[in-house]
C-alpha cells in the first residue's frame, strides 16, 4: 500500500470521462440536443419558406400575436437558464442548499413560462385562430406547442433533480444527472431563441 486514498467511484467516473473526452452530462443528452435542434431548424425553415409564398397571410397572422407576452417569456426563459447555471455552480462548490434554491427558481420560471404560453394560446383561440386554419397558425401552434412540451418535460425533470438534491443524492463530485438536466433546460432556452425572432419578429 502506498498510503494514497483510493478514489471514490464518483471521482473515478469523472477521471474516466476526462480521459475519454466524454462531454458534460454524457453523450446521450448531446445526441438528443442535436436531434432536437435539427428538428426545430427544419420546422422553422418550413415556416420561413411558407412565409415567403404567403406574405399577406403571415403578416396578418403575426399581427394577432401578443408581442409583449413573447418578450416576457423570452426574458423568463433566459432568467431560468441563469438560475440553472447558478445551481450547477453551487453544486460544484458543494453548496447543496444554495443549489436547491437555484433549481427551485429555475422551476418557477418554467412554470411561469408555461402559464403565460397557455394564456397566449387561449387568447389566440379566442380570436378565432386554430391549428389547421391556415399555414401561419398551423405552424405557429405546431412549433410553439412542441416547444411547450419540451419545457413541460424539463420542468418535471428539474423537479425530480430538486428533490434528489434536497435528499443529498448529488454532491460536488457526483452530479452528472443534474448536468444532463441542465443541458436539456438550456436547449429549451436555445430553441425558444430561434423560435422567437422567426415567428414573432420577422
Amino acid at each position: 500500500m502506498d498510503g494514497n486514498p483510493l478514489p471514490s467511484s464518483a471521482a473515478a467516473a469523472a477521471v474516466r470521462r476526462e480521459q475519454t473526452l466524454e462531454p458534460p452530462g454524457g453523450v446521450l443528452v448531446w445526441m438528443i440536443v442535436g436531434i432536437e435542434l435539427i428538428t426545430f431548424a427544419a420546422g422553422l425553415g418550413v415556416f420561413v419558406a411558407e412565409g415567403r409564398s404567403a406574405e399577406a397571410s403571415f403578416r396578418a397572422g403575426r399581427d394577432l400575436l401578443n408581442q409583449h407576452l413573447a418578450l416576457a417569456n423570452t426574458l423568463i426563459l433566459l432568467t431560468g437558464g441563469w438560475c440553472m447555471a447558478e445551481c450547477l455552480a453551487s453544486l460544484r462548490r458543494g453548496a447543496r442548499r444554495a443549489a436547491g434554491s437555484w433549481i427551485l427558481a429555475a422551476i418557477a420560471t418554467g412554470v411561469v413560462f408555461l402559464a403565460l404560453k397557455s394564456f397566449e394560446y387561449a387568447e389566440k383561440i379566442g380570436l378565432g385562430a386554430r391549428f389547421g386554419d391556415d399555414p401561419f397558425f398551423t405552424l405557429y401552434f405546431a412549433l410553439t406547442g412542441f416547444h411547450f412540451l419540451h419545457v413541460l418535460v424539463a420542468v418535471v425533470l428539474l423537479a425530480i433533480m430538486e428533490r434528489a438534491i434536497r435528499r443529498g443524492a448529488y454532491t460536488r463530485d457526483d452530479h452528472a444527472d443534474v448536468e444532463a438536466t441542465g443541458i436539456f433546460w438550456h436547449m429549451c432556452d436555445l430553441i425558444w431563441l430561434l423560435i422567437y425572432p422567426v415567428i414573432y419578429l420577422l
